[in-house]
């Protein structure tokens, strides 16, 4: 758990340096200089530069502001949802037990790439957002995958709190009138603390990894803003004349899956699952 904690920290610093980072070196990120195309490491340019003549390091740092932003975002929205939605299944039982999760199977049975490719295809005009804005690129990203991503939250969330609505200091709460609100504030939700911390770390793996797929098929973040799933993009063609322009976003992206998988490990073997 202490090495994905510092590796997610690591990559959350080197995301919020990055405009210092470009001051440092004295590079524009986003400005190309063909004269430069594919220089190799050096003082100068780090890790080289792309097929337009870009810092691959400043273009790598600024595409991680963008991949975690919209994997924090996803999660977290995805998290909240889950965790309400699951937490509503298991207090009030019943019909309302039986609706949320028949959504939520119904939701998970959609095959949810195709989906996400279908509906992040859409022009964003319809919806009324701007067309190739990073800002509007990463709000309409970010609510895709939460709105597929809170199902596994919430049949998480819904198998603990059963567990724990069944233990005698919750039925001792209720047997002494204490209100439903505060039942499952007070001694509900801090029990499921753990399974909720796992769901959310998974989660912005999940959504680092789908928000590059999607933008490598050219539907998530539009350039010349950077992301990581673009940057491979970007790449794929170059791959024998500058493999290192794919190497570095693969790399970064393979970091954060791994960091967040090992967060939610730590977690699991540390405080368990809330049962």
């Amino acid at each position: 758990m202490r090495l994905g904690l510092a590796l997610l920290g690591m990559l959350m610093l080197a995301a919020l340096a990055a405009p210092w980072a470009g001051l440092a070196l004295g590079h524009d990120p986003f400005m190309p200089d063909l004269f430069k195309r594919f220089e190799a490491p050096s003082a100068t340019h780090p890790l080289g530069t792309d097929e337009l003549g870009r810092d691959l390091l400043l273009r790598l740092l600024h595409g991680a502001r963008v991949s975690l932003t919209v994997g924090l975002l996803a999660a977290l929205a995805a998290t909240a949802i889950g965790t309400m939605i699951g937490l509503l299944a298991a207090w009030r039982g019943g019909v309302w037990d039986a609706i949320l999760m028949r959504l939520a199977d119904g939701l998970l049975a959609l095959p949810a790439l195709p989906l996400l490719v279908i509906l992040a295809a859409l022009d964003p005009a319809v919806v009324g957002l701007p067309r190739g804005e990073a800002a509007s690129d990463i709000l309409r990203i970010a609510v895709l995958l939460a709105a597929f991503g809170w199902v596994g939250v919430a049949r998480l969330v819904r198998a603990s709190a059963l567990s724990v609505l069944a233990r005698d200091f919750v039925r001792a709460a209720r047997a002494m009138g204490v209100s439903e609100a505060r039942v499952l504030l007070r001694h509900v939700l801090p029990e499921l603390a753990a399974p909720i911390a796992i769901a959310t770390a998974l989660a912005v793996g999940g959504a680092v990894l789908a928000e590059s797929t999607l933008s490598f098929l050219g539907l998530g973040i539009a350039p010349p803003a950077p992301s990581w799933g673009n940057m491979l993009a970007n790449a794929q063609e170059l791959v024998f004349q500058a493999p290192l322009a794919a190497l570095w976003p693969g790399l970064a992206i393979l970091l954060t899956v791994l960091a967040c998988n090992l967060v939610a490990d730590g977690v699991a073997k540390g405080g368990g699952a809330g049962t």
